[in-house]
């Protein structure tokens, strides 16, 4: 996949990040992509739903097998605004996902990029090619601008 295919996407997935952002969800996003087309999209839900599994890539992973009709997700590519959370990872490999594009990098949580020797382990039945960085700052600056909203909002009122 080329530069720019990657930034369009990638520019998708923060559409979709912007919808959560006006729910008052954390602003994440996830895009699955197979033969340069759209499969699925998400963004986080969790305070709607109240479940703390609702990450983007969950949900954008659950409709992609939905619409696929299988669990096996040969062959494509997900698009996500954040660095993926362990949890993620674990979905992302479990659905054989060939490609993981982020944007911003995670520094505050426990995230891939912070575990080396985790994503090269042999223990693992399948391997992802991971990159960042993909229009890092626009997926750094809505999730920056929603927490900054966030905590004046709490002073304001406290």
């Amino acid at each position: 996949m080329n530069e720019l295919e990657k930034k369009h996407f990638m520019s998708i997935a923060l559409e979709e990040a912007k919808k959560a952002k006006k729910k008052n969800e954390v602003p994440i996003a996830a895009v699955v992509v197979r033969n340069g087309k759209i499969i699925s999209k998400a963004f986080n839900n969790r305070e709607k739903k109240q479940n703390a599994i609702n990450h983007a890539e969950v949900l954008a992973i659950s409709k992609a097998c939905k619409k696929l009709k299988s669990w096996r997700l040969s062959g494509c590519s997900i698009f996500v605004t954040l660095e993926p959370c362990l949890m993620c990872f674990g979905a992302i490999l479990n659905a054989r996902i060939e490609n993981v594009y982020f944007g911003a990098y995670d520094k505050s949580n426990s995230s891939i990029t912070e575990y080396p020797e985790l994503l090269n382990s042999s223990k693992l039945n399948h391997k992802a090619n991971i990159e960042g960085g993909i229009l890092e700052e626009e997926c750094s600056q809505i999730l920056s601008d929603f927490f900054r909203d966030k905590r004046k909002n709490f002073v304001e009122h406290n």
